[in-house]
């Protein structure tokens, strides 16, 4: 039987899986949430290798399996959690035009149960394999902080990582990420009545008005550098000028040194009206995800793997980050989108197309009984 007839008569069982997994409501933060989706796929993975679950604070649990194999240390990378606070979706599941909607279905619960499908084609099949380092963590929807420094010191020991992340809506893999973080302006100002005496207030709004021209100044859309300036709290009351604003503003950059070109204007910024201050707090959280020799090496053998299942692969750059982002970061050579097809990532329109699952779980399972024997670069 062929892989990707071996998946097809899978379907209905990783369906019903799945189903079961995004009911299992977990947004970050969740601990009962996380817990309860971590022991859920964690009963399923103990029969296919060591399994551990590690504390991460109180985001929940980074779960960690390892399946002994060939000497070729292989990462695959997931999380648990998701962007949807419990009760957002008015059906945790729906069935619409050979798509599945669900929160969490594409980004990434999807490809969770890709890992599991894998593991346990290895286990029946008795398949050739790498040495294998499964990690999954239930915090990377705000940056991984509690989980990163882990998994950057478990990327760190292998020869490469493979994120489970959803492939593009076209099917293209991703081998490069922009790096993000998250700053947070403080601007202090100075209260007074805006009927009686507005000459002694210093406006904090005004202020932050003044800073968020200076901060779009420093982006550079050509290379891809972005500055959003997108979440802004001031004020008590229409007749008071504020005395105090925070502005949240996310960071996007293609490479580091984008990254330092925006510190060091972050670093330059000084308030505009007098009496006003401001002060500046956060920073990146993930460095860009950029193709080495070896990452792309292993695109060309999924791409070869592809075709030969009738699928024709591509690769993309990706404004969105991940922990691939951290994996790399490692020095480990990275190859992300390797879970299922579908589209509309933190919207209500997200989903995966059925049809495409059992292709993309056959080239997820050629490509990583193909990495028993490493991948070797002409340069």
């Amino acid at each position: 039987m062929d892989l990707v007839e071996h998946f097809r008569l899978r379907l209905p069982s990783f369906l019903a899986e799945l189903r079961e997994l995004v009911a299992i409501e977990s947004p970050t933060g969740d601990a009962a949430g996380l817990d309860r989706a971590a022991s859920w796929l964690g009963e399923r993975l103990a029969p296919l290798g060591e399994l551990g679950l590690e504390p991460a604070g109180g985001a929940g649990r980074l779960l960690r399996l390892r399946r002994p194999g060939a000497a070729h240390r292989v990462m695959l990378v997931g999380h648990l959690d998701t962007v949807w606070p419990v009760g957002s979706w008015p059906e945790l599941w729906r069935e619409h035009d050979g798509r599945v909607f669900a929160p969490g279905v594409y980004d990434m619960k999807g490809g969770l149960l890709f890992i599991l499908e894998l593991l346990r084609w290895l286990e029946a099949s008795g398949a050739e394999h790498p040495s294998l380092e499964v990690v999954i963590n239930p915090d990377e929807e705000i940056g991984s902080p509690a989980t990163g420094r882990r998994i950057r010191e478990i990327a760190a020991g292998c020869d490469l990582a493979l994120v489970l992340e959803p492939a593009s809506p076209e099917g293209f893999l991703k081998l490069a990420r922009k790096g993000s973080g998250e700053v947070v302006l403080t601007i202090h100002g100075r209260a007074a009545h805006q009927g009686v005496e507005p000459e002694l207030g210093v406006n904090a709004v005004v202020e932050a008005a003044h800073q968020v021209g200076r901060l779009l100044e420093l982006e550079d859309r050509e290379l891809g550098t972005t500055v959003g300036p997108n979440v802004l709290s001031a004020g008590c009351a229409s007749n008071v000028v504020p005395d105090r604003a925070e502005l949240r503003v996310d960071l996007r950059a293609w490479t580091a040194a984008e990254q330092r070109r925006l510190d060091a204007g972050l670093a330059a910024l000084r308030p505009v009206l007098p009496g006003s201050r401001i002060e500046l707090a956060g920073g990146w959280n993930r460095p860009p995800m950029e193709p080495c020799p070896i990452s792309t090496a292993v695109f060309e053998r999924a791409r070869r793997i592809a075709a030969a299942l009738g699928l024709e692969l591509a690769w993309a750059r990706w404004g969105g980050s991940s922990d691939g982002n951290l994996t790399a970061a490692a020095g480990t050579p990275t190859v992300d989108g390797l879970g299922p097809v579908g589209e509309g990532s933190h919207q209500l329109t997200e989903s995966i197309v059925v049809d495409a699952l059992p292709t993309r779980l056959a080239l997820l399972a050629g490509l990583v009984s193909s990495l028993a024997d490493p991948v070797e670069t002409s340069t």
